[in-house]
């Protein structure tokens, strides 16, 4: 499984960006799809999760009702929607794919194929 994350940039506070994993054949179809976000001098952290089929999708408390993501299957690829951007929310954003399913969609060990990162500056 191969994940390529892209779309990150420069933007002012309270832009839009969004970002894409374009996954290799089924993956995203086929398994959970997060992603994830480490800023400078701190943990990767959870941002969003989608599961399998779809019907379970979860956020952080911070980025509710600001971020979305979504899928396009016959892209296999998957994407974060992100509004009203501020500059907390600069950081590396991983996506990251998980073959088996849990409850602890927002444990990064849960994951099995991570992509290599795309970078979102949020200049206040």
């Amino acid at each position: 499984v191969q994940l390529q994350a892209s779309g990150g940039g420069l933007v002012q506070a309270g832009g839009s960006l969004r970002l894409s994993c374009a996954a290799s054949a089924r993956t995203v179809s086929n398994y959970g799809m997060g992603w994830f976000r480490q800023a400078p001098g701190k943990e990767r952290e959870f941002v969003a999760h989608m599961s399998r089929s779809g019907d379970g999708i979860y956020y952080r408390d911070s980025v509710k009702g600001r971020f979305t993501i979504s899928r396009d299957n016959a892209k296999n690829t998957v994407y974060l929607q992100m509004n009203s951007l501020t500059p907390e929310d600069t950081a590396v954003y991983y996506c990251a794919a998980r073959t088996r399913y849990s409850t602890n969609y927002g444990d990064l060990r849960e994951y099995n194929y991570w992509g290599q990162g795309t970078l979102v500056t949020v200049s206040s």
